[in-house]
């Protein structure tokens, strides 16, 4: 088979009619695209949760640890002149 009739017989095929799809097939199809949608909203609304969580716990964390503070000396300086 050249290239011209591979041409022509790859225009066949995308004239010809498409099959019919069964409507059972089709409904089918539309819930489980449906559900499919569900699922993605929930585990974006979720994911989007958990980020809020990790940032106000991360807030709050901050606000009350203060790492940018020194610590306080463990130790007490040496007393003199006594």
């Amino acid at each position: 088979m050249n290239r011209t009739e591979r041409e022509a017989a790859a225009r066949r095929i995308l004239e010809q009619r498409p099959p019919r799809v069964p409507t059972e097939l089709y409904d089918d199809v539309v819930h489980r695209g449906e559900r499919v949608l569900r699922r993605r909203t929930a585990v974006r609304r979720a994911l989007w949760l958990v980020l809020l969580a990790v940032t106000v716990a991360l807030a709050v964390w901050v606000l009350t640890v203060r790492p940018w503070v020194e610590p306080p000396s463990q130790t007490t300086p040496p007393v003199s002149g006594w």
